[in-house]
């Protein structure tokens, strides 16, 4: 099933964002760089946290004026504190931090190595965590009413096959949410959440195109899988004056897979 609308409708939509500022993880590529170009056609500015070595230069050719990429890992506590510092320093505050950066490791529970599970673990959860603390604190510190929104996915609601270490990322990511959602509420920062269903970014289709994905296709009601725009478009909403009652939510972005 095909939507009714284009990617560029999705990308007109006004969500009252202009002269804010998101720190997007993972920015540099897929649906982190999707909705860095989502922020900046609303009028905000964004910083683009990757380990992607060019990414200032994709910042650069994103928009010179509102966008900065700083380049380094999201595991390294120094890195994110200067994320941070730069990217206020840059265009005055931070007012969105989307943590969208992560990794797949694909491989059955029984001979899935520690390695790849602390990797997993550690990427996806740890350091979603650890960089929503430090905007947390540069939040209330700053006295700045904010916006977070953590990427999980609907491998964290429902179990998946070769996916226990990313399922107990994302399932993590869903709690965590709800936690900080709850505890950072009395200084005015809201805490989301979306779970996507397969998102297709290059990556994406590079996964799951073939007989098997459209096998899994057949098992979503809506019959396809997310275009990354429709995913930035909800991030977007969240972080905008619409949702200004939407803390500690999940929202599933998954055309009803997870409501069997």
């Amino acid at each position: 099933m095909l939507p009714n609308y284009s990617k560029e409708d999705i990308m007109k939509m006004d969500m009252g964002l202009a002269g804010k500022t998101a720190l997007i993880t993972g920015g540099a590529a897929g649906s982190g760089n999707i909705t860095a170009e989502y922020f900046l056609k609303q009028g905000a500015s964004v910083v683009l946290a990757d380990l992607n070595p060019e990414v200032d230069r994709i910042a650069e050719s994103m928009g010179k004026d509102r966008a900065k990429g700083i380049a380094g890992n999201i595991c390294d506590g120094a890195y994110r504190k200067r994320v941070v510092e730069e990217g206020a320093a840059a265009f005055g505050q931070i007012d969105i931090l989307v943590n969208c950066a992560g990794i797949v490791a694909l491989e059955s529970a029984e001979i899935l190595s520690e390695e790849y599970w602390s990797r997993t673990i550690d990427i996806n959860l740890s350091a979603s965590f650890f960089m929503a603390q430090v905007v947390g604190k540069y939040m209330i510190d700053n006295k700045i009413n904010g916006s977070i929104v953590n990427i999980a996915s609907q491998a964290g609601v429902v179990g998946l096959d070769k996916h226990v270490a990313y399922c107990a990322a994302k399932g993590g990511i869903i709690a965590m949410t709800k936690v900080l959602a709850m505890e950072w509420g009395k200084y005015g920062i809201r805490v989301n959440a979306v779970a996507p269903t397969v998102v297709l970014t290059a990556l994406g289709h590079k996964a799951w195109d073939g007989p098997v994905g459209d096998a899994f296709k057949k098992e979503i009601p809506a019959e396809r899988f997310a275009e990354p725009e429709e995913i930035a478009s909800v991030i977007a909403f969240l972080c905008s004056r619409g949702a200004a009652r939407i803390t500690g939510h999940n929202l599933l972005i998954d055309g009803g897979y997870t409501i069997k």
